[in-house]
């Protein structure tokens, strides 16, 4: 069954403004995003949520009994780690994220997170597209749908992910049935030239003159194919991306070269996949590009059912010094203003040790199961409100207790901090006004500054 957007003069979501731009339903806090993806589900009680009730209960059965969400549960675990103070409003952090505690008075660190099953499939999708189970267009689809792009020359939407693909591969950045051109651009990262990180970015064997004009050619046969056949949304957007890829040759060349970077700018970020990410995150968001996705690494490299110490320590290595610079510099440049900076994983992990269960674990009880019922994600930029913490978990650091914020509330907020209302913000599709929050979500007010 085929599909139209809504555009009505009662939708002001889907009507252009003079400057060809789109206009949202209220002045927009954000223009842009970078999503840190943490996939796998970094524990909470070992990052930005602590429970000195595990150094009591360490060793002991939790006081309300067995914590189980997915695998057989045992007795509490304390947190590993060392944790302090920062900032003016004294945010509690482990040693895991020091670089990033730096920042605490730009933060708005969600502590009530709540999801739906302790599974990574449908938890990655419901983060990403707001469904778990059926394919519906990720939230970075959703923003450019309504926002438009502020560059043509770049995709408006880039998931990078150094060495493969998350769980769930590209259903994270899919574009469901909105049209072709809103899907996000995927971009594995573990490459450090562009020659590597974009194929074919430069032609070998044509000169620029000659190419333009086999692109024309190809858009004149295109059209008319397309025309031929009722002009299917899938034809339009194949012919889209042929144009955009063209246009990237000159630009993406330039936007994905960190050598250009200054050598104090590269030694503030550091080495390794994500930090590379993280500096070409800002390169984009600077150029204009909507929603910049950077997750961990192939696979679920957050996912540490044992070995939690060495584990944990091992990602957060990887990935602090570049958040704490990608922070930093947002600020230098006065980008973070208007860049809404999200942190977090699927879910996060109990506060209590996994017992051994073949193919879950190697027979230790030093790690930490799924857990959906609470966890934590934070916020930085775009209008949030900066330096506090929003919701509680119980005293263990296992469920969400107070203002609990569900997925679809996180996404209801982010697209208000976006101009946007989530209920009105809608694509008719097989006889339906869908949306990303589908039928649910609140504004978490606390949240907005």
């Amino acid at each position: 069954m085929g599909s139209e957007a809504i555009n009505t003069p009662g939708d002001a979501a889907q009507l252009a403004g003079f400057n060809g731009e789109v206009v949202p339903h209220f002045p927009a806090k954000a223009k842009r995003v970078i999503h840190l993806f943490m996939n796998g589900g970094p524990s909470q009680v070992d990052s930005f949520d602590r429970k000195p009730a595990l150094e009591e209960f360490d060793g002991k059965t939790a006081p309300t009994g067995n914590l189980k969400t997915e695998r057989p549960t045992g007795n509490v675990m304390r947190s590993p780690y060392k944790w302090d103070r920062y900032g003016d409003c004294g945010l509690e952090v482990s040693e895991l994220f020091a670089n990033t505690a730096k920042h605490a008075d730009d933060l708005c660190v969600i502590n009530s997170m709540y999801a739906d099953v302790p599974n990574h499939e449908p938890s990655l999708l419901l983060m990403n597209c707001g469904e778990a189970r059926l394919i519906r267009p990720a939230m970075g689809s959703w923003l450019t749908y309504g926002l438009g792009t502020d560059n043509e020359n770049l995709p408006s939407f880039i998931a990078m992910c150094p060495g493969g693909y998350p769980i769930k591969e590209s259903q994270n950045w899919q574009n469901g049935f909105l049209p072709g051109k809103y899907q996000g651009t995927y971009i594995d990262s573990s490459f450090a030239t562009v020659e590597r990180l974009i194929e074919n970015i430069r032609p070998r064997s044509v000169h620029p003159a000659n190419q333009r004009e086999q692109l024309d050619l190809l858009a004149r046969m295109n059209q008319a194919h397309a025309e031929a056949r009722g002009n299917d949304p899938q034809l339009e957007s194949r012919i889209e991306s042929f144009e955009l890829a063209y246009r990237m040759q000159s630009e993406a060349s330039e936007a994905f070269d960190v050598s250009r970077e200054t050598q104090e700018t590269l030694q503030m970020y550091g080495d390794g996949n994500f930090a590379r990410q993280a500096l070409i995150a800002r390169r984009l968001v600077e150029r204009g590009v909507r929603f910049v996705q950077l997750y961990t690494g192939a696979g679920q490299p957050w996912d540490s059912h044992d070995d939690l110490d060495k584990a944990h320590r091992r990602v957060a290595k990887g990935v602090d010094q570049a958040i704490g610079a990608l922070l930093a510099d947002l600020k230098r440049t006065g980008l973070l203003d208007e860049t809404l900076v999200i942190w977090g994983g699927e879910f996060g992990r109990t506060p209590v040790v996994e017992m051994p269960k073949e193919g879950a674990n190697q027979g230790k009880m030093n790690g930490r199961d799924h857990n959906h019922y609470g966890f934590t994600m934070w916020m930085a930029g775009g209008g949030v409100n900066a330096g506090t913490r929003v919701g509680a978990t119980d005293e263990l650091g296992f469920k969400a207790v107070e203002n609990r914020v569900h997925v679809h509330d996180l996404h209801a907020t982010i697209l208000r901090l976006m101009g946007y209302d989530h209920k009105r913000l809608t694509y008719r599709y097989a006889g339906r006004d869908f949306r990303l929050t589908d039928v649910h979500g609140r504004v978490v007010d606390e949240i907005i500054a």
